[in-house]
């Protein structure tokens, strides 16, 4: 039994004449009726009864023909189902990120993902940079945001690629005396309480502190340690101290406090996304046509890394 034999029932169903129903289909007569015999004798009943008024569906025949409808329903809703998962539409993304992603790009990215794919899962975890990556390699993420490049066991068969560079900059109350401040000097910092994170990814972030501001740097070893970015900013805000952080912070400002650059200017770890080229999904790679035409820059380093997925070096460089 196949999809047309439901097709052809179903249409001598509707128009209750033979010749009527084959016209509806575009084939002739005769095969019609040898099909609908073949239906009947491979099921083991009449479908139908043939009589001068007309053909019209037996008992067993409309207890065939509800269930056939549905069949094709089905059949066509798995045919849509399979184009959309297919372009990406439906599915599971699950995404491992830092929370200081979430200052940039990552709003806009979801934010444009959600409104082109909304029915596409997406399942979110905030997550350490280590800890991430590790998910990765094992199959329980699809793309992971980290603080600097993946490392460890399997992340060499990553592709990474960076999303965002940073620099440290500082907060402060706009009451404090460095609030009317272009920018603050590590002398001016050293005089300072400090307001620094310190979660799993900020290791490099401190050990370059402590070598900006020397090993004795009492006002880093006295430093008010806060979660995140997002507490620093608010610690900043209380009048606690100088914020010290990346330079994405300066896509939440708030009422209250200022932002000031850092001289000498210096560099912090690449926020860098990186996905299992060998177990990409539909999903995914809608997710990626998403960092393309939202970072153009991203999405040139992205490609040139795809095109060269088995090269010597996991991370690109992004586009100046």
């Amino acid at each position: 039994m196949e999809a047309r034999h439901l097709r052809y029932a179903l249409a001598l169903a509707e128009h209750g004449h033979f010749g009527r129903a084959a016209r509806a289909l575009g084939i002739a007569q005769p095969p019609l009726s040898k099909q609908i015999a073949d239906l009947e004798r491979e099921i083991g009943t009449r479908l139908f009864d043939r009589t001068r008024q007309g053909v019209f569906p037996t008992a067993a025949g409309e207890a065939f023909l509800a269930r056939a409808r549905r069949a094709l329903e089905e059949m066509t809703a798995a045919t849509v189902d399979a184009g959309r998962a297919a372009r990406g539409e439906t599915g599971r993304l699950r995404l491992g990120f830092v929370a200081s992603a979430l200052l940039d790009p990552l709003p806009d990215v979801l934010g444009r993902f959600g409104r082109g794919r909304p029915d596409v899962r997406l399942e979110l975890h905030e997550m350490a940079s280590g800890r991430s990556a590790t998910a990765l390699v094992a199959g329980e993420l699809d793309v992971a945001v980290t603080l600097g490049p993946p490392r460890g066991a399997g992340a060499e068969h990553l592709v990474s690629v960076p999303i965002g560079h940073d620099r440290l900059i500082a907060v402060v109350s706009s009451t404090h005396p460095y609030a009317g401040q272009v920018s603050v000097t590590l002398d001016q910092l050293r005089r300072q309480p400090l307001i620094v994170a310190a979660g799993e990814d900020e290791p490099a972030v401190t050990a370059k502190l402590r070598t900006l501001l020397g090993e004795d740097a009492a006002a880093l070893d006295g430093a008010t340690v806060a979660r995140d970015v997002h507490t620093i900013i608010g610690l900043a805000a209380c009048g606690v101290g100088v914020g010290l952080g990346p330079s994405r912070m300066l896509s939440a400002p708030r009422p209250g406090i200022r932002f000031c650059e850092v001289t000498p200017r210096t560099a912090l770890p690449d926020l860098i996304l990186s996905f299992n080229a060998q177990d990409r999904s539909p999903a995914l790679d809608a997710f990626l046509d998403t960092v393309r035409r939202n970072c153009p820059d991203v999405g040139a380093a992205l490609d040139r890394r795809l095109d060269h997925a088995w090269g010597p070096d996991p991370v690109l460089p992004a586009a100046p």
